[in-house]
């Protein structure tokens, strides 16, 4: 019988984190600092991040650009972690999609109005 242990996951430095989510490294310091990232340090005190550091630097700027604050994206972070929420993380999430429908919604008729506009321009020269 033989045993394999398993590579240990390659962890990124805080510049690799940066290109692949597509923000700056001051925005990734500004995630950890909120307490969204908590990166391993190397013997020399670089930070460290886990591979899945880009997605999540990615989730986090959605949220941001919707709208919602750090404070909110952490009480996020459980659900993204373990998959499950209690009731009240349920009709928290609910209400925040709902609020980010109505916002598209709202974009949705600007958007609408914007195309009248320029077919009404398009048909006068």
């Amino acid at each position: 019988m033989t045993i394999t242990k398993a590579a240990p996951e390659r962890l990124i430095r805080i510049g690799e984190v940066a290109r692949g989510a597509g923000v700056s490294v001051r925005a990734v310091r500004y995630y950890e600092q909120q307490g969204l990232l908590i990166p391993e340090r190397s013997p020399s005190g670089q930070r460290l991040y886990r591979q899945d550091a880009i997605p999540l630097v990615r989730f986090f700027q959605q949220m941001f650009a919707a709208g919602l604050t750090s404070r909110r994206i952490t009480e996020l972070l459980p659900c993204w972690d373990s998959g499950h929420t209690d009731a009240e993380q349920r009709a928290m999430l609910r209400a925040e999609r709902d609020r980010i429908q109505a916002k598209v919604d709202d974009l949705q008729a600007a958007l609408d109005r914007l195309d009248e506009v320029i077919a009404i321009t398009d048909s006068h020269p």
